[in-house]
This record gives C-alpha cells, sequence and structure tokens, in this order.
C-alpha cells in the first residue's frame, strides 16, 4: 500500500505501507501526483485520504477492501457528495441513493478517503485528462468506466470508525454539473436537467445549459485487468435450485433435465407448485417416478403468486448458494460449473448472467455491476438471504425483482452481471391454472398511473429528484400520443392519476 496524504486538494506527502513518511516529488496537482505515484509503484493499491481522516484509516483491513486489481472505492465521511443530488433528475439508476454504513455500489466518489489499484491507473493514464479538480476527476473515472468493469464502492471499512465530518464537501457548481452531463450522459439529458431546474425549483440555469454545449462527450475503452480475488467466497461447492411453477409440466420436466446434466449438480431442487382449484393435486409426476441426481423438495400449495412460491423456497434452503430459477429456462451442462468460477474469481457474493429469449440479441458484452436483478437467473450466497425475502405488497405486480435485488445491495451485497454465462428464457405461454387478480385500485374512478407497485419501488429505493425525474419522463412519453388540443385536459388527468399511484403505493 502505498498512501496519498492531502489537503485542500493538494498532495501533502506519500507514506509507504508503514504509514512512514517516504520521500516522493509531490506534482503540480493532487491529479497528477496520485498518477506519477502510480507509474513509480505499479504493483501497489494506492490510498489517498485528507489529512484530517489520515488517523482513522483502516490499514488493517485494506486488503481484503481491493480484494481485485479492478475495484475503485471510496467513503464519503458528510453524506454529500461532489457531484450534487441534482443529478437525480436524469439519472434513474440505483447508485445514487448509497447507503452508507455497508459497502454499497455506486461510481459516486470521495476525495475524503479512497483507493485504486497502480496497474488500474497505469492502463488509463494515456487516454484519461488528469483533471485538476480532484473529485471531478474521481467520479469522472467511476462513472466513466463502471459500465465497462470497474468495481466501484463507498466502503465505511476504509475508516475504523465512524468519525464526524471535519472536512466540508466542496459540491459542483451548476456549470460544473452541467458539464459533468453533457461529458458523461446523452446530449438531451442537459436539456431535460434544465426543464427540471425550472419546473420543480423555479430556477432558469440558461448560462450552465450553454456552457454544457462546448463540452465533449468523454470516451474511454477500459480493458479489465485480470479478474483474481484473494477473498473466499466458497468453502463447499454446494447450490439449492429454487423453481416456482403453474401450469408447465412439459417445460419443467426440460429445465430438471439440465439440471441433471451439469457437471456440478445441485444438492437440491425446491419446487414450488401452485394451483387454486379447491380440489386439485399434483401434476408433477416425473418427480417420484424418475430417478434424479440430486434432491427434489416438493410444496404443492393452492396459493398462487410468485412471491409466495419464492419466499417458500427460501425457506427451504439447505446449502452454501442458492440458484434462483425459472420453469422455462434452459442453460449449458456447464453453467453451475461456470458460476462457481467467476464467483471465485470476482470474490463476489451475488451474480446475474445473460437472460435473453432465443433471437434477441446480446447488447451488454462485458462483466460488470449492474442496477438490474432477475429472480430467474440469478446466484447468490445463502448466508446473504437471512434477512432477505420477496415483498409480498408487490405480489401480482411488478417490481418484485428490482425491490429484491434492492434489499441485496442495502444488505452490502453486490450484484455482478456476467455477459459470458447464458440462461435462455422460453418466455413459455401462461400455464392454465391462473385466475384473474383483482388490485385494491380496481373500482377507482381514477385509475393509478404508474402501476402503485412501481411507484412503491420508487418511493422506497430513489431519492426524490429520481422520482420528479421519473414522472416528467412518464408525462412527456405519454403525452406524445395526445392531440395538440387536448394537453390541459391530459395535464389535470396525469396528476391525478399520479397522485392516485402515490396513495396507494403508500397504502401497500
Amino acid at each position: 500500500m502505498i498512501y496519498l496524504i492531502h489537503q485542500n486538494s493538494s498532495a501533502l506527502k506519500v507514506l509507504d505501507s508503514d504509514l512512514q513518511e517516504t520521500p516522493f516529488l509531490i506534482d503540480t496537482t493532487l491529479t497528477k501526483t496520485l498518477f506519477k505515484i502510480a507509474k513509480a509503484f505499479p504493483n501497489e493499491i494506492i490510498i489517498w485520504c485528507h489529512q484530517a481522516y489520515q488517523e482513522f484509516i483502516n490499514s488493517s483491513v485494506l486488503h481484503t477492501i481491493f480484494h481485485h486489481q479492478n475495484i475503485l472505492a471510496s467513503y464519503s465521511v458528510s453524506s454529500k457528495y461532489y457531484i450534487p443530488n441534482s443529478l437525480g433528475y436524469i439519472d434513474q439508476s440505483v447508485f445514487l441513493n448509497v447507503k452508507k454504513d455497508v459497502t454499497f455500489p455506486t461510481w459516486l466518489m470521495s476525495s475524503d478517503v479512497g483507493g485504486i489499484s497502480a496497474r488500474l491507473l497505469n492502463s488509463v493514464s494515456n487516454n484519461f485528462k488528469p483533471f485538476d479538480n480532484f473529485d471531478y476527476f474521481l467520479n469522472s473515472l467511476a462513472k466513466t468506466v463502471m459500465i465497462q468493469g470497474l468495481f466501484c464502492y463507498s466502503e465505511p471499512a476504509l475508516l475504523t470508525k465512524k468519525v464526524q465530518p471535519i472536512v466540508e464537501i466542496k459540491q459542483a457548481s451548476n456549470i460544473q454539473l452541467f458539464k459533468f452531463v453533457k461529458a458523461h450522459y446523452k446530449w438531451v439529458w442537459v436539456f431535460m436537467l434544465a426543464s427540471c431546474f425550472v419546473i420543480y425549483e423555479k430556477k432558469l440555469k440558461l448560462i450552465p445549459l450553454i456552457k454544457s454545449f462546448f463540452q465533449k462527450r468523454l470516451n474511454l475503452n477500459f480493458e479489465q485487468v485480470n479478474f483474481q480475488s484473494i477473498n473466499t467466497v466458497i468453502t463447499k461447492k454446494e447450490i439449492d435450485v429454487i423453481i416456482p411453477t403453474i401450469g408447465r409440466k412439459t417445460y419443467l420436466h426440460d429445465v430438471l433435465i439440465d439440471l441433471a446434466n451439469q457437471t456440478i449438480l445441485p444438492k437440491n431442487v425446491i419446487i414450488i407448485e401452485q394451483n387454486p382449484l379447491p380440489d386439485s393435486v399434483s401434476e408433477l409426476d416425473f418427480i417420484t417416478t424418475k430417478n434424479w441426481p440430486f434432491h427434489i423438495k416438493h410444496t404443492f400449495t393452492h396459493q398462487t403468486g410468485v412471491c409466495n412460491a419464492r419466499n417458500l423456497a427460501l425457506n427451504q434452503i439447505e446449502s452454501e448458494w442458492v440458484f434462483l430459477n425459472d420453469d422455462d429456462n434452459r442453460f449449458d451442462e456447464h453453467l453451475i460449473e461456470s458460476v462457481f468460477k467467476k464467483v471465485h474469481d470476482f470474490g463476489v457474493l451475488a451474480i446475474t448472467t445473460v437472460y435473453l429469449q432465443e433471437n434477441e440479441k446480446l447488447l451488454f458484452t462485458k462483466t460488470h455491476q449492474t442496477g438490474i436483478f432477475g429472480s430467474g437467473n440469478s446466484f447468490i450466497k445463502a448466508s446473504c438471504l437471512k434477512n432477505i425475502r420477496f415483498n409480498m405488497a408487490l405480489e401480482f405486480g411488478y417490481g418484485e425483482d428490482f425491490d429484491f435485488g434492492m434489499q441485496l445491495r442495502n444488505e452490502g451485497v453486490d450484484v455482478i452481471y456476467c455477459p459470458d454465462i447464458r440462461i435462455t428464457h422460453l418466455k413459455a405461454p401462461f400455464g392454465g391454472f391462473r385466475t384473474e387478480v383483482k388490485q385494491l385500485w380496481d373500482a377507482d374512478m381514477v385509475q393509478p398511473k404508474p402501476s402503485p407497485t412501481i411507484m412503491y419501488t420508487f418511493l422506497k429505493h430513489y431519492t426524490k429528484k429520481q422520482l420528479l425525474n421519473y414522472k416528467l419522463v412518464l408525462f412527456l412519453r405519454l403525452i406524445k400520443k395526445e392531440s395538440i388540443f387536448n394537453y390541459w385536459s391530459f395535464y389535470k388527468n396525469f396528476q391525478k392519476k399520479w397522485q392516485a399511484s402515490i396513495f396507494w403505493a403508500k397504502k401497500l
């Protein structure tokens, strides 16, 4: 470890792994000094820290925080970041509403304390501008490269204890914010940002908007350093598979065949079969008439609903790992083996795979932290699920997968997308036992828009400004279908539907 101690955006001193000052020629800016250290110590992890927090550096755990070379982690002692929360007006990602007391995936970075591998810095040194503003540089680097495979975190364990803010965070000005948006998002979003300021804050940001026109979009092709985590996340290669099913006997049989052909077999396959008909019995005769190379735990229930079914299955887990599967998936014989290899290499606790229908095109081709979560194509360490279940408030609605993924992240479990592990989703027709579901708001004169279950997830997991952004985007998407002579009537009805959605979301 090499430590770079700074104050007021100026480098003060460089410390060696024993926290002893070492002779080093400080450059003109903090960012340039960081790159200079990376060249001088190409095999080290470089830790930056404001002088005010130097005594709290948690040096004993740094090797576990930076357990492979593709990690950028920092921690903001206060609740503020350099990038103000106004960014929520144009960014609906899960990475903005940071939970401060756990390891949380985010590209929002802080100069208070943090670290990065020298090897990674050297890999981008030739085509990434070393901005004079250190906070801008950190956030720009993380925002640009996170989608390409740099693992970025807010990490409270960088400090030995929770300390009170000593240093005041100087946030980006409106001009810097607009330039940041222009450099890291599609150009249209600077206009959306300006519109949100006008609509929601009654402020006209004309000068920042105009100055952003001269800002070029930042592009950086980042090549991942080889993953070789030192974290041990697998002690036994044992896994249970969860499958909720309803009226898809043939498809489920094919899934079991794929599981039986695995090079690493599951220990238990937990099947939750649903049929709402009062006198119905199981149709899955092949569970007992065929010999399977794993134990099948079969539960038959008259209560329908995927949230309930998956929760029943989660209560029956025995193995170290869990595969959240579906009854209309297909995959090759190396699926579980490939997942265990990735888990070992990355040192992570949750992985989600490619999940496309047969003729869909793969769009994201690099391993990266993802804001999505799939309950039919994800693998999780069972110990992470002690306090997590599918939210029954979202049964028969939308958003239960997203909510489950956010519960994981809020417990400090990152979700990694692996583009080279594929599960094909057949998207089979609904089984024949489903009954019509009546929602609480079905009889209302004003039907909520968006769905109250979607609103529920936004209220629970997003910032207020992200919610306002969603409202504006939804409004613009819907009004395009309206006649210009109907705009005022549409606006009034939209507001009523929005308020109805909030009402029922809070009821949920």
